[in-house]
């Protein structure tokens, strides 16, 4: 199979339709073998019933359907694991990504060798202070901590190699950084195509502040992981050593003065250096611990599931 085209979603019955038969034409029209995978993320507004007569229409739709809602980056982890195409591609639902943009981004990862092709609405038709600023502060923060030279981060319309789904571990909101996480998986020739952005036809955008200030939340847990998630003990074990050591310090230097150099003067326990070289101590000492323990669970977890699924479709 040519393609898998992967499509979270929440509340666009309005814009499926439409949609489908939008890619079904780009796909006939360049004698693609493809499969549609819709995900189902807790729809309240028909949207399974929807992707359940589309795929009686056409076999290559398929569906997952939630029993919640647990979010757009569990919702591409379900997919991701359905696929069966050589080459994916992930689009939003609600017509602001141009399927049209398909054969270009597809001929990038098969013909030209990219593991990962992120698309890049250069010119958007988003509101302007509630979207289109903070992505911009978003991609620029990105590109700073995580060295993947992008210029539109949350763009959903991207393409992959299949091995890079099957590598990568989504989970979170971490969909945003889904370059980053395949950079960290070993996969660097990342590029970008410059694609057509629509403006929305049906619906309301479920972007808002939350999911700005969770973003930047995640792109520090993401560096953070990306330098230490495998080796906690190099993090916490080198904070506490430096603490430890500096508490030590103080208290070897208390000593000191109060044997040689003053003995006559204050109580050690009546000098603020002392509560100052305990907690120190205590505190590096805890730290240390942290990095025993952030190595023992990291070689004892096992994963859980983060969704649960109601139904599939044709899977």
């Amino acid at each position: 199979m040519n393609i898998s085209v992967v499509i979270p979603l929440l509340n666009e019955k309005d814009s499926l339709n439409e949609l489908h038969d939008w890619i079904a034409n780009v796909m006939q029209s360049n004698h693609f073998s493809y499969e549609i995978i819709f995900i189902d993320d807790g729809s309240t507004d028909g949207s399974w019933q929807t992707i359940e007569a589309l795929s009686q229409k056409n076999n290559a739709v398929k569906g997952i359907r939630f029993f919640k809602n647990y979010g757009k980056s569990q919702a591409l982890h379900a997919g991701f694991l359905e696929t069966q195409g050589n080459v994916i591609i992930t689009m939003d639902a609600d017509l602001q990504d141009n399927p049209e943009e398909i054969p270009g981004l597809y001929k990038m990862i098969s013909d030209e060798g990219y593991d990962l092709v992120s698309g890049w609405k250069k010119k958007r038709y988003d509101s302007v202070i509630a979207k289109n600023l903070p992505s911009k502060l978003f991609n620029w923060a990105a590109r700073k901590t995580s060295g993947v030279k992008l210029n539109d981060f949350n763009c959903g319309l991207k393409a992959y190699n299949k091995e890079v789904v099957k590598s990568i571990n989504v989970y979170g909101e971490m969909h945003r950084y889904i370059p980053v996480l395949a950079k960290n998986e070993g996969f660097s020739n990342i590029g970008e195509k410059i694609v057509q952005h629509q403006a929305r036809k049906y619906g309301k955008t479920k972007f808002g502040m939350e999911r700005f200030i969770n973003g930047f939340l995640d792109l520090i847990s993401i560096w953070f992981l990306s330098k230490f998630g495998k080796r906690p003990m190099h993090f916490f074990g080198a904070l506490g050593a430096l603490m430890f050591f500096i508490g030590f310090c103080f208290a070897m230097y208390l000593g000191i003065d109060k044997l040689f150099i003053n003995p006559e003067g204050r109580l050690i326990t009546q000098r603020p250096q002392f509560y100052i070289a305990l907690v120190t101590m205590i505190i590096g000492t805890q730290f240390f611990v942290a990095g025993f323990l952030g190595e023992i669970i990291l070689r004892s977890k096992e994963d859980k599931d983060r969704y649960k699924i109601d139904k599939k479709i044709n899977l």
